[in-house]
């Protein structure tokens, strides 16, 4: 009964928290902001970043940030080099406090960083892209990509070509499919999975690289003029984009046989191809335009008292603007879900359950004023992704505008899964990586949150049922795990 009292002593004196100097204000959440505003690829990075700012600014300006922490942020730039974005993650991460998560916009960047992120608890955001085995969260923790992934696009582009563009997805078979992809690991991440799907459907797939940055594209376009196929799948970026479209017309390839994945689907890859572009399709998991009341929330606070981060508001709806204004949403809520939680002041891993709990259905994206721009998504352990549906637009050179080319349409997500698992598991295998297992509560619910307590009593080890956890970086508490471990712990003691 004395150990136990003493225990208890112990247990109760170090509930108090104890805390080192801190950096960070008390009322802030620092982001950096990994931008690319320089570079063939600069309508991608200014558009997006430009929106996640204006919206952390409409957070900030009118409700005072998230839950009464202010957003604060730091640039640097990366001109989307895998080098210079693992340079500006060593630089940035522990500003101000350190930072709740890093998103830099890049396959490469965030594919790099994948063990640096688990190494440092920090999660690494892809919307909408990244290393697709990367969905598995038993075996990526600190690696998301809300949205869709790239097998889910590829298979949704085919799924548009047969269902919508032939009439019937049985008409696949037996089509010539080229794809024109970025010589980069973004761009070769589709090649396997555009084989398989061929395979699937009995169609066959080319995949022809362009080297980057893509401002030269003559040889390919006489490969895809020479092999004739049915369709061209164009996964581009940039400069790339507008090159592919004004090529083609050169070469004879109509541009509505032209489909766009989810980065060559932006107003910046159009607009300079000019008439070259009509009637041209992209994927898209948001529309373009001023389709949503949270934009005019941001035109009406934020532009109006000249805060925008765009020079040419013009871009305010544009695709990639959109994109970032719905990257801000997945954001800071994921920090609102984590400040649930754990309070207002959060740290990196707090962020990390956060994302992993991130649910956005119809009702609260009214609240947001997000509906009709951002989709639902419902993140799991299991799955980083969350989303798996998206819509096609048509570009009208005459009017420069988008319109809406169909309904949603869902990915082959069974034979995605099977190419995801395996690839998954390979991963846990060559990197030694223990996989979490997502239906025990304690390591979906508490992975990485806490250390567990030892106590040897007599020559006997026993679990204390209390925690070690960080409260906001630098401040630890000691906390009980549950009652029913805090009785059995102290039912074990002699």
């Amino acid at each position: 009964m004395k150990i136990k009292a003493i225990i208890t002593s112990i247990a109760l004196l170090t509930s108090m928290t104890f805390t080192a100097p801190v950096v960070q204000a008390a009322d802030e959440l620092y982001v950096p902001i990994p931008s690319y505003r320089v570079g063939p690829y600069a309508v991608g990075g200014t558009g997006y970043f430009g929106g996640i700012l204006d919206y952390y600014n409409l957070l900030n300006m009118r409700d005072g940030g998230v839950n009464g922490m202010k957003l604060v942020w730091s640039e640097c730039e990366t001109e989307y080099s895998v080098e210079r974005g693992v340079e500006c993650y060593k630089r940035l991460k522990d500003n101000k406090g350190g930072a709740v998560f890093f998103d830099p916009l890049s396959v490469g960047i965030s594919t790099a960083l994948i063990e640096t992120g688990r190494k440092d608890k920090m999660p690494i955001i892809a919307v909408n892209h990244g290393k697709t085995a990367g969905q598995r969260g038993d075996v990526f923790p600190y690696y998301f990509m809300p949205g869709i992934n790239t097998y889910d696009e590829h298979s949704i582009m085919m799924h548009f070509i047969g269902d919508v563009l032939e009439g019937d997805r049985s008409k696949l078979k037996g089509k010539k499919i080229a794809m024109l992809f970025h010589g980069s690991p973004y761009g070769r991440e589709a090649i396997m999975f555009m084989d398989m799907m061929c395979k699937k459907h009995g169609c066959e797939h080319t995949a022809i690289e362009v080297p980057h940055p893509g401002n030269e594209q003559q040889s390919q376009w006489l490969k895809i003029r020479k092999m004739k196929p049915d369709y061209v799948l164009l996964r581009g970026w940039g400069v790339m984009n507008p090159v592919a479209m004004q090529t083609a017309v050169r070469t004879g390839f109509s541009v509505g046989r032209l489909i766009g994945n989810i980065w060559s689907n932006s107003d910046g890859d159009v607009i300079p191809a000019g008439d070259a572009a009509e009637g041209y399709y992209a994927i898209t998991t948001h529309p373009a335009g001023r389709v949503a009341k949270v934009i005019d929330d941001i035109v009406a606070t934020v532009y109006k008292a000249g805060k925008g981060d765009l020079a040419d508001k013009s871009r305010i709806g544009s695709v990639y603007w959109n994109l970032g204004v719905l990257a801000g949403v997945f954001h800071t809520e994921a920090l609102k879900t984590a400040q649930d939680r754990f309070g207002p002041k959060v740290n990196s891993a707090q962020v990390r359950w956060g994302f992993e709990n991130l649910r956005l259905d119809k009702s609260a994206l009214d609240a947001l004023g997000a509906t009709g721009l951002v989709p639902e998504i419902n993140i799991t352990c299991m799955d980083h992704v969350g989303g798996h549906l998206a819509k096609f637009q048509q570009w009208d050179a005459g009017k420069r505008q988008w319109k809406v080319a169909s309904d949603w349409i869902e990915g082959d997500v069974a034979l995605s899964q099977a190419i995801i698992d395996e690839g998954a598991e390979k991963y846990a295998a060559d990197n030694g990586i223990k996989k979490r297992d997502c239906n025990n509560e304690e390591d979906r619910d508490n992975f990485d949150l806490y250390s567990s307590v030892f106590v040897v009593l007599k020559g006997d080890i026993y679990l204390s049922p209390f925690f070690l956890s960080s409260i906001q970086g630098n401040t630890w508490v000691l906390i009980p795990s549950s009652f029913n471990s805090f009785k059995s712990f102290f039912e074990a003691i002699p």
